[in-house]
């Protein structure tokens, strides 16, 4: 990754970004918060990487499935559909760091 691209990334921060590529083939920088294991399934909980001036920012989490690929050093990350799983995830990250974040619930 190039200096460009971090240049809104503290230097500090950079162990826990992750790019990963959107439906428009354009890169998308997240910040890798945790790894939930949940009925023999991996997910990873992700934030996306706002830029100073994106007024629209919803600190809202990206959660998805974790799949091996054909190469052990890489892993696919993939949308997770089903409802009743996300949310399964979700209050299991927000159990375990309810002392971190401010959550705010939206029933």
């Amino acid at each position: 990754m190039d200096e460009k691209e971090n240049n809104n990334v503290p230097e500090e921060e950079l162990d826990n970004i992750i790019v990963l590529n959107d439906e428009n083939g354009e890169e998308v920088p997240f910040e890798f918060l945790d790894l939930i294991e949940l009925d023999g399934e991996e997910y990873v909980v992700l934030l996306p990487v706002e830029d100073e001036e994106d007024e629209e920012a919803t600190g809202e989490v990206v959660i998805l499935k974790v799949e091996d690929t054909e190469s052990e050093e890489e892993e696919s990350y993939v949308s997770v559909e089903d409802e009743e799983t996300l949310n399964k995830v979700f209050e299991m990250f927000k159990e375990k760091f309810k002392e971190e974040f401010n959550f705010i619930d939206e029933d």
